[in-house]
């Protein structure tokens, strides 16, 4: 064979080999995405804030002694149902009763002191009135006179001594009183006996600066959940928001509640590490109070802090972010597809330099549309402008909305998948 005819051959084939392909090309149907669909609709949506704690009653007391000594009787045990002003523990009043009865000596003492006092008191002046009258007549001399003076003055100062000294003396038997007293220590409230620390033969340390508890008395009818919530989320409650409390204790069961006070100062835990945290302790009151309820029980609180009445709203995942060169309307899509938006000029992008989307069905493909959002709960997000009631918004997969769908993405809607994942209750819910 020449050399033009091979040349020839192979040109031919080439263009025969470029038909094929562009042919090919121009006939491949792009590939749909499945997708998992619901309608927009109207409905309330709560925003709550949850956090994790404890129950505690609302008013405890930590029983301390005021004075040191050896605990000679225990009344109670844990458990036990107190009265107020029911004797619970007696301490060893040896020492207290010698102190006693050494002062009231001492009283009796310094008013001695003072009786005396008062007799000499009594001398000096008759003795300073005589010479005085003497001294007048130019009977008696000027130092006389001085000296009757110095002597009923001296007189004079023994007497206020010797009744400050009483003074003193009865204070401090008052004091040695109040020891003794404080040897019995009685319920301040009515209660339960919540935790005993100590056993009668220990040693019971009274001081002003620190408390060495002995027992704890708790009223039990009336309890509270004590809650840590985080430093980002308590700026959002106020006092009186509502909260549905759960106890680990009692599943299944749920109690209301309001907020009733929130810490001003923080509890930091694991600080100058890189598990340092910071959260808030929250008291929610509770509306119905158990007997079943123990101090410490475990417990979870959502507290409510928003709530939306009858707005547009879509499930969580269905808003997701892209960049604004990523909306441009996908190349060879009709302009009867009614792409929304169709320049990445027109989605203005938030300070992280992304715009939020929802992908809207329409004619079989995903149209994105700018959204603004409100206020979510756990599963729904408010939708504040962007969509319309009864739009046809994509709900799933994740892949497909965080990923896969692009503005005039062609799509095939597949909600049979849905309803075996989630079960379908999208029917029953349209308004």
């Amino acid at each position: 064979m020449s050399k033009k005819k091979k040349i020839l051959i192979g040109s031919i084939l080439a263009v025969v080999i470029t038909a094929v392909v562009v042919f090919n090309l121009s006939n491949k149907k792009e590939e749909s995405t499945e997708v998992q669909t619901e309608k927009v609709k109207r409905g309330d949506v709560i925003k709550t804030v949850s956090a994790s704690g404890k129950i505690q009653p609302v008013t405890d007391v930590k029983i301390s002694s005021n004075v040191s000594a050896k605990i000679m009787r225990l009344y109670v045990k844990e458990g036990d149902k107190v009265k107020k002003g029911q004797i619970l523990v007696s301490l060893d009043r040896t020492n207290y009763e010698a102190a006693v009865n050494q002062t009231k000596a001492e009283v009796l003492r310094t008013q001695s002191q003072v009786m005396n006092a008062k007799a000499n008191l009594e001398k000096a002046q008759q003795d300073h009135d005589r010479v005085k009258g003497l001294f007048e007549k130019k009977l008696a001399a000027e130092a006389e006179m001085q000296t009757a003076t110095a002597a009923l003055l001296t007189a004079q100062s023994t007497l206020a001594s010797a009744e400050s000294q009483v003074q003193s003396a009865e204070a401090q038997l008052a004091q040695t009183m109040d020891n003794l007293s404080k040897t019995e220590i009685y319920a301040p409230i009515e209660g339960t006996v919540s935790q005993l620390n100590k056993e009668a033969g220990e040693i019971a340390l009274g001081s002003q600066f620190s408390q060495d508890v002995i027992m704890v008395v708790a009223n039990l009818a009336q309890m509270e959940a004590r809650v840590n919530v985080d430093e980002n989320d308590v700026i959002a409650i106020n006092l009186g928001d509502s909260a549905k409390i759960e106890v680990d204790a009692l599943t299944g069961r749920y109690i209301n509640g309001y907020v009733t006070e929130i810490a001003n100062s923080a509890n930091v835990k694991a600080a100058g590490t890189q598990e340092e945290k910071t959260e808030f302790e929250v008291k929610i009151a509770l509306a119905e109070n158990l007997d079943v309820l123990r101090p410490g029980m475990s417990t979870t609180a959502d507290i409510t802090t928003d709530v939306r009445n009858n707005v547009l709203n879509v499930p969580i995942q269905c808003v997701t972010v892209r960049e604004p060169e990523r909306l441009k309307r996908k190349e060879g899509v009709e302009k009867d597809a009614a792409i929304a938006n169709d320049t990445a000029n027109e989605f203005v992008p938030n300070k992280d330099g992304v715009v939020e989307v929802v992908f809207v069905i329409d004619n079989g493909v995903s149209v994105a549309k700018a959204v603004k959002t409100g206020i979510q709960s756990e599963s729904h997000i408010e939708i504040i402008d962007g969509l319309k009631e009864n739009d046809e918004v994509v709900v799933g997969s994740y892949r497909a909305i965080s990923k896969l769908l692009e503005n005039g993405s062609k799509v095939k809607v597949n909600n049979e998948k849905k309803a075996k994942k989630f079960g379908d209750q999208s029917d029953g819910d349209e308004k």
